[in-house]
């Protein structure tokens, strides 16, 4: 055990030599139309808020924000993502610090993304270069699955956690690699070799006869199923050095006594534990530094596969990938079509959607059942598989990303269905349901979300419109300062309805300019309860859903609020398409990927905005089937 934890150990040096993980920063094309003045409107906040410490002789970090002009601030396109993404997750200023009121916030961060990190999509463009990913527990699972043709075998339950970023926990740059993987791996591997070798199809498609008496014929037999097993595993042509070093466990075995087949068994373990196959490589060419490039057919058909599937490749993609066939736009359209529509497709269900509308995190909800005696285990598991069987819908109905903000269908059993006031429906098989777009229509009405965005006790309109902010028009808020404070719930500070009580708390200027842009988006949802029950009233008090937005709009209710969020449906086709791209890269988008994003976007408009364009133009972008080398300027 401990000679294959020093080769996997030197593996992934061999694999990561040279590689750099970058943390990148998400780019929005935000702020106002008016035009922004450096001198006028961006020096004095810069002045206000940062030159304290990044100024002077010795900066903190050695970032200096003092500039005499524009131009000379604009030389630094890096140092200013950095920034963006600082104000962004509310890292500067630091405690303790003035914080900038929310349009000071919006001015500046506007003026980041769009004039300090324009980008020129009419020039060459930057593709970007993704950081060696290790198969995350997910992934992982389904590769072995998929290779060794077993099923019901989850060896990476006992795995550490994997970190999330961006939303994602597939993401190369936090996909961290500690002693305990190690030494799962190890175990995982050895575990799931002797249940692969009780299977039948494994043993039809990997094991070669060996009742060949000749030593040297065994040998050849070995080195031919280490081949053909080394290249699945891999997700590539297996070299002929790398099935020379597998054939040493044989011959290791067998100086132990051991049998051909306890060789070739040990040798697939030790391909498990390589890094060739727990991680994602894409290796520069020598000769492409700095240089944009294509990605290999077997690199290419990896990536659509851990996308849309999260795992391995098929046979039909491996043969694509063989014969160089793949790029051809009829080919790469073809297989997405074929791909969304297999059963393994429900990967992008668990994992992107999962994560994307914070399914998973309703699993650790608790909502009081004292307070909700209909919630229990039945109705959570209920709600998640509405919301889970509403996307597959989506996705194998080809039906318009809209659909997400208003549909006049859902999914539900009898318990769910009771919950929410729908008659004929019996049992706990799930059944298409049609709503009537009054009380139901679309994610936000679902009771998953209702659910997962309150608080214990009650409904927080807080919550249900930072969630639409952030997941449905992708314009977050930045983080509350820390002398917030929180809404009372015992009712002797502030009185009244939920809705007066949080008036009576927003009335504090520094609480009032980022609950203007969230509240009403939370208040037009008061119509369900902190577990999405419909209601019309709260305790002794009747609802008021009514809202209005900063810019003076005016609407009602869960209705009035899907007619606003559809009338901004650029805003969210672009946060669906920037969300799904960061998922299918596995790294967060930089400033330089707006060019792609603009694209996409576009070309799901023109589509009618099905879902196989969203997924078809993110395939097809320069993003997706390019990188740049090592060795470029961004």
């Amino acid at each position: 055990m401990r000679r294959w934890v020093i080769v996997f150990v030197l593996g992934v040096a061999l694999v990561t030599q040279g590689e750099t993980i970058a943390i990148s920063g998400v780019a929005q094309e935000k702020g106002s139309a008016t035009t922004v003045d450096f001198s006028r409107d961006i020096a004095p906040l810069l002045s206000k808020h940062c030159a304290g410490c990044h100024d002077g002789a010795k900066p903190k970090a050695d970032l200096t924000l003092t500039f005499k002009d524009a131009a000379a601030a604009s030389k630094n396109k890096p140092l200013w993502e950095k920034v963006g993404r600082q104000l962004r997750t509310g890292a500067m200023p630091p405690a303790g610090r003035p914080r900038p009121t929310l349009e000071e916030f919006d001015t500046i961060r506007g003026w980041i993304d769009k004039d300090m990190l324009a980008v020129d999509c009419t020039g060459k463009r930057d593709p970007g270069r993704v950081t060696i990913r290790r198969l995350n527990k997910s992934e992982y699972n389904n590769t072995l699955r998929d290779l060794l043709l077993i099923k019901d075998f989850n060896a990476s339950d006992d795995f550490p956690s994997d970190d999330v970023g961006y939303g994602f926990d597939n993401i190369g740059d936090v996909l961290t690699l500690s002693p305990l993987h190690l030494e799962r791996y190890l175990a995982a591997a050895e575990k799931a070799m002797n249940f692969a070798f009780k299977s039948r199809g494994f043993r039809d498609k990997f094991l070669p006869d060996l009742n060949e008496k000749d030593k040297l014929a065994r040998i050849a037999l070995a080195g031919k199923a280490l081949e053909k097993f080394g290249t699945q595993a891999y997700r590539r042509p297996i070299e002929g050095g790398e099935v020379g070093r597998l054939l040493r466990f044989v011959d290791l075995a067998l100086d132990n006594k051991k049998s051909f087949e306890d060789g070739l068994k040990l040798a697939m373990q030790a391909a498990l534990v390589s890094p060739h196959f727990v991680f994602r490589v894409e290796k520069d060419p020598q000769e492409a530094k700095g240089e944009t490039y294509r990605l290999t057919p077997y690199e290419l058909a990896s990536r659509l596969s851990y996308f849309l599937w999260s795992s391995m490749l098929d046979d039909e993609l491996f043969e694509l990938a063989r014969t160089g066939d793949l790029h051809k736009t009829k080919n790469i359209e073809d297989q997405v079509r074929r791909m969304l529509k297999d059963p393994k497709a429900k990967a992008l269900t668990e994992n992107f959607a999962g994560q994307w509308l914070n399914l998973r995190l309703l699993r650790n909800s608790s909502p009081d059942p004292k307070l909700f005696r209909n919630w229990g285990e039945p109705l959570r598991e209920a709600m998640i598989k509405e919301s889970e069987l509403f996307f597959e819908a989506i996705v194998q109905e080809d039906r318009s990303i809209l659909d997400f903000l208003d549909a006049d269908f859902t999914f539900v059993n009898e318990p769910l269905a009771k919950h929410y006031g729908i008659p004929g429906i019996k049992g706990a098989g799930f059944q298409r349901a049609k709503v009537d777009g009054g009380q139901r229509g679309g994610i936000l009405t679902q009771a998953s979300i209702l659910t997962l965005t309150s608080n214990p006790n009650r409904t927080s309109p807080v919550k249900r419109g930072k969630w639409i902010l952030e997941n449905i028009l992708n314009t977050p808020p930045p983080p509350p300062p820390p002398d917030a404070g929180e809404l009372p719930d015992d009712g002797k500070e502030l009185s009244g309805s939920l809705r007066q009580r949080m008036e009576q708390h927003r009335s504090k200027a520094i609480c009032a300019s980022c609950h203007q842009r969230m509240d009403p988006l939370g208040f037009a949802l008061e119509n369900y309860d902190a577990i999405g029950a419909y209601r019309i009233r709260d305790g002794s008090y009747p609802i008021d859903s009514t809202g209005e937005l900063p810019d003076g709009k005016k609407f009602q209710g869960p209705v009035g609020l899907r007619s606003i969020l559809k009338e901004r449906a650029a805003e969210f086709r672009r946060c669906l398409a920037e969300k799904l791209l960061t998922y299918a890269l596995g790294r967060g988008l930089e400033y330089y990927d707006k060019c792609a994003v603009d694209d996409i976007c576009a070309a799901v408009e023109k589509a009618d905005n099905r879902f196989s364009s969203l997924v078809l133009a993110i395939v097809k972008s320069d993003p997706f089937q390019m990188r740049k080398a090592k060795g470029g300027k961004s």
